[in-house]
């Protein structure tokens, strides 16, 4: 039975649902002081709700002050906090508090992965839990995320791909067109099922979590979740948007880089680990031949980019800076082919995949 078909399964009251809120703080105490407050506003129609703040080895005095905050009584029966000695990434931050939550006498039934930089809506948590009760076949959901002057923000995304690639660095719309490609980003006024949604707030079916595993260890930051949600869609799980649970969204909050062109070039710089992100996403989706085409296909259209500057053609954002980068830092390795998975019942690794085995 496909899961559209399943979606009239008769649903549990959401008021029962256990769910555990993971936030990941590095370096932004006060956004993550401020997530969490508007989270507990959530208990009132959720009283099954519980967070795990987590501080990913911020080092600037973020653990202090967030264990003072989070030990008030506004939060000290509902919330626990977790500091970690290290940053080793999103991916295995969130591992951290999940693998220990699942292996609880009474673990939750869903997890709900929400960035600090975030501020949640009335009801976002419960129509996201609404929407996993009555679809039973879908694996995760996301919020739609808003951005400061109130528009929309991409929330809901297509599978990236090596046709993707060729038009990402050529940014020419009528190849685009030509080639038939999809855009990145998915727009929908309602609920509908899609490739991926981001991990800045998505709500987890643990029993799904449980099957396919947690986040895969050898990414640092970006495309852990891509990686995740297409490993739950390969195993037959779905992946869907809820609009109407709405969060508000600062962007770039700890990693201070948010794509938005400025003059001539994108600022900052992308850093290094964006790079390897992309490519381990390819290289353990598609294999060694998918990243390597994935890799050549950027560089293609790169050229096209060029070609139309040259003949003074008009052209879209400027990628002229990432050539260089792109050149170095993309290179399929041979560690982007080796899945580095967190099980669920497995015990929290002291160090990530990509610090121990030193792939970036």
């Amino acid at each position: 039975m496909s899961p559209s078909k399943q979606s009239t399964a008769r649903a549990a009251p959401v008021r029962n649902s256990s769910i555990a809120v993971v936030t990941v703080n590095y370096r932004t105490p006060a956004l993550t002081k401020r997530c969490i407050a508007a989270v507990a506003k959530e208990r009132k129609g959720l009283p099954r709700l519980r967070a795990v703040v987590v501080d990913g080895g911020s080092a600037d005095g973020s653990a202090a002050e967030l264990s003072a905050a989070l030990a008030k009584p506004a939060f000290a029966s509902w919330v626990e906090f977790m500091p970690l000695s290290i940053n080793g990434g999103f991916g295995w931050a969130n591992n951290q508090a999940i693998q220990r939550l699942l292996q609880r006498a009474e673990p939750p039934e869903f997890i709900h992965l929400l960035n600090p930089d975030t501020e949640i809506e009335p009801d976002a948590i419960r129509f996201l839990a609404d929407y996993l009760l009555r679809h039973p076949r879908i694996a995760a959901v996301g919020s739609q995320l808003i951005d400061p002057d109130g528009s929309c923000a991409g929330s809901a995304f297509n599978f990236p791909s090596i046709r993707g690639e060729f038009a990402r660095a050529a940014a020419t719309r009528p190849l685009e067109r030509l080639f038939k490609i999809p855009p990145i980003a998915v727009d929908a006024a309602e609920a509908i099922e899609v490739d991926w949604v981001t991990g800045g707030s998505v709500l987890l079916r643990v029993e799904a979590l449980r099957e396919v595993g947690l986040f895969d260890e050898g990414f640092f930051l970006y495309n852990e979740e891509v990686e995740l949600m297409w490993r739950l869609r390969r195993a037959g799980w779905a992946v869907a948007t809820e609009p109407r649970s709405r969060v508000r969204h600062v962007g770039g909050g700890a990693t201070g880089v948010t794509g938005r062109a400025t003059g001539a070039r994108l600022e900052p710089r992308k850093p290094a680990y964006l790079f390897r992100s992309r490519t381990r996403y390819f290289g353990l989706t598609r294999g060694p031949a998918g990243a390597a085409a994935a890799y050549a296909a950027w560089l293609a259209g790169h050229a096209v980019w060029r070609a139309r500057r040259l003949l003074g053609m008009p052209i879209g954002e400027p990628v002229d800076h990432e050539f260089r980068d792109h050149l170095r830092k993309a290179f399929p390795r041979k560690s982007d082919f080796a899945a580095a998975v967190a099980a669920a019942e497995s015990e929290p690794t002291d160090l990530p995949a990509w610090m121990a085995r030193r792939w970036l």
